[in-house]
């Protein structure tokens, strides 16, 4: 009963519908809304505002925590709800609105949005939009999959729209450990010693006259479109593996390694998935996303603890992990997103950071992206935050795409997310890249001879072999460094 769910009882008077909820929301208002990688969103009310938005026609800046599930930017794509959208996205409804300049896009390190807010470099919110199991009898909010930016949304909104979700168990309840950094200057530093530290409190704290409207739903999170490990990420995870045993014996790191940190997608999740099949034990993550390669590593029995700020999960680890959450409850944390991905922390913690890159260039560069340079994927997420203050910054990605057609290895990167001052190492399945402590000539030759796919190997030698007789620190040949590029658009194909 979601009567259960809502401890402050004068609180039961606040309970409306959707349409009614949304109502709340005027033209040109600023909304914060709950949710970080399709996890944790709110669903009721975006959905009747886009319906209401057919009839009535206003548009809104919308802030989450990164992207929405259940087709949520899409609906508001198509009802022209959205004006401005931050700080990422993963729908390509809105994809294709962003390209074509229809909704404006602010990518933004995921640690940052609240700190802006924060300090009134960008307009407030107006009302904060937040998915929760229950409400305490205090009126604080305990969030559902994911943490996010919803905090800060619901303790610096004017109004907060509560939507209790039914469908996920009460038992989420103790998962979250909510902290708010004190403000700067004089700042106190924040005391996660290890990805295990609690050191807020179970629920978001706020003050139950702030609470406008409480809206009951029963709506399950999307499913992640991970897909299964083939043979490529595989062999990405064999060359990372091999690479990491390496510095086991060096004596640089132990068998525990140091706190795991993976991208959202595909390839990040199979290289965690590949520890299964290592002889490291007793790991532990300080990441984002806690997706199904998570929850296989605990199965495993490979990690003993990992923190996060959402879950977001397969359709089978879900129906697996949600409804069985009290027997790993112990073992996680989900956090505000601008402590999961706080500079301060993570080099405190001396994180090995994994994440995907579209592409990179002979020089160790990374777009992670934009699409021949102009054309927006996703957003940078976090992916900025880890790789500029982990312990080392590992990026991954197969060496080609579209069957042969594109090399993810190219002169010079269309589009830079991460120069080459925060790159360490870099792997694809042909093998693994060492750049720490070289300089530009010894990564270009490191990148060419052991990353590159064979079929575009040769131009890329020739390519490098030409700009070096210019010379310079970083050699180039500024007429042709985006050559591939532009063949890439004209024919389809980056080499003839």
């Amino acid at each position: 009963m979601f009567r259960e769910r809502i401890r402050n009882r004068e609180l039961l008077e606040r309970i409306v519908s959707a349409d009614d909820a949304a109502r709340l929301i005027k033209d040109r208002m600023t909304i914060g809304m709950s949710g970080f990688t399709r996890a944790g969103e709110a669903k009721a009310v975006p959905m009747a505002l886009a319906k209401r938005a057919k009839d009535e026609p206003l548009q809104i800046t919308l802030m989450t925590g990164a992207s929405l599930g259940n087709n949520l930017d899409g609906a508001l794509v198509e009802a022209h709800v959205l004006a401005r959208r931050l700080p990422f996205q993963s729908d390509p409804v809105l994809r294709n609105a962003i390209n074509a300049g229809e909704v404006m896009f602010i990518d933004q390190h995921l640690s940052e949005t609240v700190e802006l807010l924060r300090s009134r470099q960008i307009a407030p919110v107006d009302i904060a939009v937040i998915e929760a199991t229950a409400i305490t009898e205090e009126g604080g909010i305990i969030p559902t999959t994911s943490v996010g930016n919803s905090a800060s949304f619901a303790i610096l909104a004017e109004k907060v729209i509560v939507e209790i979700n039914q469908s996920q168990p009460q038992e989420l309840e103790g998962l979250h450990d909510i902290y708010i950094p004190t403000r700067r200057p004089s700042r106190e530093a924040i005391p996660v010693m290890a990805p295990d530290s609690r050191i807020g409190v179970p629920f978001i704290p706020i003050l139950p006259e702030k609470i406008a409207a409480v809206v009951v739903t029963h709506n399950s999170d999307s499913s992640s479109t991970i897909q299964p490990p083939d043979a490529e990420t595989q062999a990405i995870a064999g060359h990372l593996a091999e690479f990491l045993m390496h510095e086991v014996k060096l004596g640089r790191l132990s068998r525990s390694l140091l706190p795991l940190q993976a991208g959202i997608g595909t390839i990040a999740n199979a290289v965690l998935h590949g520890f299964i099949d290592t002889p490291f034990h007793d790991l532990t993550m300080y990441s984002e996303v806690l997706q199904d390669s998570t929850f296989d590593l605990i199965d495993a029995g490979k990690l003993i603890f990992a923190s996060g700020s959402s879950m977001t999960l397969s359709a089978d680890k879900y129906r697996k992990v949600i409804p069985d959450i009290v027997a790993y409850k112990s073992r996680l944390i989900l956090r505000p997103q601008e402590i999961s991905n706080h500079p301060e922390v993570i080099r405190r913690l001396g994180i090995i950071g994994i994440n995907t890159a579209l592409e990179f260039d002979i020089y160790g560069n990374v777009n992670s992206t934009h699409v021949g340079g102009t054309h927006m994927m996703n957003g940078i997420g976090g992916s900025g935050d880890f790789a500029r203050n982990a312990y080392m910054s590992i990026f991954v990605t197969k060496s080609t795409a579209k069957n042969g057609a594109i090399s993810r290895v190219v002169p010079m990167v269309s589009h830079v997310d991460h120069t080459e001052h925060d790159v360490d190492i870099l792997v694809t399945e042909i093998g693994l890249a060492d750049l720490r402590g070289l300089a530009p000539r010894e990564r270009a030759t490191t990148i060419i001879a052991n990353c590159v796919h064979p079929t575009y190997r040769e131009a890329l030698s020739d390519y490098y072999r030409r700009a070096l007789a210019r010379g310079g620190q970083t050699p180039h040949l500024l007429e042709e460094a985006l050559k591939w590029h532009s063949s890439l658009r004209e024919t389809g194909r980056m080499l003839a």
